[in-house]
């Protein structure tokens, strides 16, 4: 069974930077497509970006784009994502998911689910 374990979170003040990385317990990220996803007290998981396997296709929620990027290294069998200018309601817990595929051009996520990173924007 191939797990996803997610790291990077913390607390950060508005405007400032992090980045999470989601790694699998097997060298086979490389195959999958992937996501982030988010979710806050009281609201319902929601994708933030998705990439496919090559990398060369992303998307991104709207609360998000033009501040957040998904990138992966298949090399280091490894997702990520850049969250620059963060704002108080990026507050979530971030999960990654893996082994999705695309419909209509919308990700559907796989069953394969990390077990989430914390992040705190405060000041």
């Amino acid at each position: 069974q191939v797990e996803f374990v997610e790291s990077g979170g913390g607390l950060v003040q508005p405007g400032g930077s992090l980045k999470l990385s989601c790694t699998a317990s097997a060298n086979i990220l490389r195959v999958f497509n992937m996501a982030w996803y988010r979710q806050a007290p009281g609201n319902e998981r929601e994708l933030v970006a998705d990439i496919n396997v090559g990398g060369g296709i992303t998307h991104y929620g709207d609360s998000v784009k033009g501040r957040f990027t998904i990138s992966r290294d298949n090399a280091k069998n490894t997702l990520y994502l850049q969250m620059n200018h963060v704002k108080p309601e990026d507050t979530a817990v971030y999960y990654c998911n893996g082994d999705g595929w695309y419909q209509s051009g919308d990700y559907i996520p796989g069953e394969r689910w990390g077990q989430g990173t914390q992040v705190t924007v405060s000041s």
